[in-house]
């Protein structure tokens, strides 16, 4: 079985419905979905540990999660509406935000600080390396984040559009984002 680490965007938690619908359509698959903190070397220290122990066959991230998930070194991915620059939103709203889906620990809301923000800004600096395995899945109508151009210059051949907004629909991530998946689960796994 299939074995899918789900990265969360802002805002959110690992209940948010994305990861369903890949349990969803998938099957049969686990799908594992940590609530993450937004400190980026807590959560990545967190995302490195359970990639460690759970040996994801993919890693698919939304926006701020698409934005963790090209920093860690697990061998697939599938990066839906990345987030390339997470700090210039980030620097929008500090202060406390509300999460947007319920969290295990029951917190309903986070601090952004003017250090987060720096630690962000130093994350985009270093730049991101070459990555085999890769898909990015672009809505052609994100209000939200505007990447796609960048991530296919540093990325060639990896991107692919969709008809949608930001967060994906469940129409959409069963005709558009899923398939893509799968073929890129079946390319790397044919290379083997």
């Amino acid at each position: 079985m299939r074995k899918i680490l789900f990265i969360h965007g802002l805002a959110s938690s690992g209940a948010y419905k994305m990861a369903d619908m890949l349990r969803h359509l998938m099957k049969p698959c686990e799908v594992i979905a940590p609530d993450l903190p937004i400190d980026p070397d807590e959560a990545l220290e967190l995302l490195r540990n359970l990639v460690a122990a759970e040996k994801p066959d993919l890693v698919v991230g939304l926006s701020w999660g698409a934005f963790l998930a090209l920093r860690l070194g697990a061998a697939r991915k599938a990066v839906v509406n990345p987030d390339l620059h997470i700090s210039r939103i980030l620097r929008e709203h500090i202060g406390t935000m509300e999460y947007l889906s319920p969290r295990r620990d029951g917190e309903r809301s986070f601090i952004i600080t003017d250090n987060i923000c720096r630690k962000y800004e130093a994350m985009e600096q270093e730049g991101l390396p070459f990555q085999e395995g890769l898909l990015g899945c672009f809505a052609d109508a994100d209000e939200m984040v505007h990447c796609s151009d960048e991530f296919e210059s540093l990325f060639p051949g990896c991107a692919f559009h969709y008809p949608g907004r930001h967060l994906p629909t469940y129409p959409e991530m069963k005709k558009y984002i899923v398939p893509a998946i799968l073929g890129l689960l079946a390319d790397v796994e044919g290379d083997a």
